[in-house]
């Protein structure tokens, strides 16, 4: 399998894709990946990247981009949608083994099933993690988050609430996270053709302090734990030389998410002990590869100038990553940013968000920006012509004009975050103010893990009942100013809870894309933005 993996791509592969015909469309969707993991960002990481770094000087490198949350599964949520989850129930969990169902409602528009009506092929491969609907053998689903909820599995029968049923014409993954959860094994569509057989035996995996989130689940016969990455890697290349193969004329939109870099790093032996920064500086190292080998592969089909590549992550590093990677090798994946996963803080969701498409987007370019995962969906609407109803990607804005260079002035009036805590642990960003609606983190409790409790900050304001940041003179987040501006205060949270009240941050009426959608023959760029990074 492996061998296949690492062949290079034929002669007989390369189709020249048609004249004038609508982007192809890539999203690489890195997982707990944090702003400071990759040298573009973080000049002193210890970390070579030289694939992610080339895509930045190839491309736009936003330097104020955001997940919508701090954990996973309602990151996955709000960039498919386009939707906050927090806004829909459960949108603050994260599921494991069986859990569920999908967060996505029946009906809801996705990224997917909107280019899929603007004639896109559609596919997504690796973890999905925005929930399914697993059955027993009486037909009974399954929604728990559990190794016995596993073991009550009918895997003869079909999975429902899948990438499928939300615009995806194919599915090639995980159900969740793929070596921490409690079932490993691959789904292929919406059925697991190799189910689990038994118990995890972990005696064989790495054992060093990066490779302890491995559950006790049940594991399926071909499910490598430390090659799950070159897995997807090599049905992703499949997916894009089948495409051009058969149906050259036609754009696809492909979704690559990865297992790099959430822990336990287990990355594959080709890259162990390849950095000097330890297994996850190692398995950093191998996600870098794996977009170098998405990039090349595109080079190879011949289709890489007609191809939109985005490539950012979930949320920010996790907290073990963070902390051994900076005791030990001076490597700090939330820098220069306060917190990491799960904290509302900026290191929580401040992410790489890095964008190539050869003649629209200017090389080695950078804005600043505000935007969030959730405005991919609006973005890709702009680019495909596509009008956006009034009932969809309700926290989406454009940001197409900042693609290319010609935004004069911010593109969105706010932004909203929410932290570990989902509904109860929100905050807005307006300009240079940041106003979380809630004490502490929002998600890790530094005062009792004794990991963190080197990285807790005094409270200046130990009494207030939330935080306001000026990130301009203080983006570290050190100084609660909540009691000195009570008037920026009383703004924020009126916007917050407006927002809240309404369903939306986004414009309320049909969003127009009705412009020309822009073509590979347009290759007028307009003057870029300069920004400071």
């Amino acid at each position: 399998m492996i061998g296949l993996l690492l062949a290079p791509l034929t002669a007989l592969d390369a189709v020249d894709p048609p004249q004038g015909s609508q982007p192809n469309i890539v999203v690489i969707l890195a997982d707990d990946l944090g702003y400071g993991d990759v040298s573009c960002y973080n000049a002193q990481s210890k970390v070579p990247t030289p694939n992610i770094d080339a895509l930045a000087r190839d491309g736009l490198r936003f330097t104020d981009a955001h997940s919508p949350a701090t954990v996973c599964t309602p990151t996955r949520y709000s960039l498919m949608t386009g939707h906050m989850a927090f806004r829909v129930p459960g949108g603050g969990q994260v599921f494991t083994g069986a859990g569920g169902p999908s967060l996505i409602a029946p009906g809801r528009l996705t990224i997917p099933a909107m280019l899929r009506d603007q004639g896109y092929a559609t596919a997504a491969v690796g973890k999905w993690h925005v929930g399914w609907t697993f059955f027993d053998k009486d037909a009974e689903p399954i929604h728990s988050n559990d190794a016995a909820a596993v073991e009550r599995v009918d895997f003869s029968r079909r999975i429902q609430g899948g990438p499928l049923e939300h615009g995806f014409d194919r599915f090639f993954g995980t159900a969740c996270c793929p070596t921490t959860d409690w079932l490993y094994a691959f789904i292929e569509g919406d059925r697991i053709p190799v189910p689990p057989a038994g118990r995890i035996d972990k005696s064989n995996l790495p054992q060093h302090p990066y490779a302890n989130d491995c559950r006790a689940g049940l594991i399926a016969s071909d499910f490598p734990m430390e090659e799950v990455d070159l897995v997807f890697l090599r049905k992703s290349r499949e997916v894009m030389q089948e495409h051009v193969r058969k149906s050259p004329e036609k754009p696809f939109f492909l979704y690559h998410a990865t297992q790099a870099v959430h822990l336990p790093s287990f990355a594959a032996k080709r890259f162990q002990g390849k950095t000097n920064a330890g297994p996850h500086g190692d398995f950093i190292h191998e996600l870098d590869w794996i977009v170098g080998e998405l990039l090349a592969t595109l080079d190879q089909l011949g289709i890489a100038d007609n191809t939109l590549v985005i490539f950012t992550s979930d949320n920010g590093p996790e907290t073990t990553s963070v902390i051994h990677m900076r005791a030990d090798h001076g490597h700090d994946g939330a820098r220069p940013w306060r917190g990491m996963k799960r904290d509302q803080w900026e290191g929580g969701h401040r992410v790489p968000f890095l964008v190539r498409w050869p003649g629209h987007v200017k090389p080695g370019t950078t804005s600043a920006q505000l935007t969030s995962l959730t405005d991919v969906m609006a973005t890709l609407a702009a680019i495909v012509g596509r009008d956006l109803p009034g009932d969809a990607a309700e926290d989406s804005f454009n940001m197409l004009p900042a693609f290319l260079g010609q935004a004069r002035k911010p593109i969105r009036p706010y932004l909203l975050q929410q932290a570990f805590g989902g509904p109860r642990s929100l905050a807005i960003r307006r300009g240079k103010w940041k106003y979380l609606d809630h004490p502490g983190s929002g998600g890790n409790r530094y005062e009792s893990h004794p990991g963190l409790k080197p990285f807790m900050l005094a409270e200046s304001a130990p009494h207030a009942p939330g935080q306001l940041y000026d990130l301009d003179a203080d983006p570290g987040e050190t100084t609660n100013l909540y009691f000195q501006y009570p008037e920026i205060v009383r703004e924020l949270k009126t916007q917050l809870d407006a927002s809240k009240a309404s369903g939306r941050s986004a414009p309320g009426s049909p969003q127009r894309n009705r412009s020309t959608p822009l073509l590979k023959s347009d290759k007028t760029v307009a003057k870029p933005e300069q920004h400071n990074p």
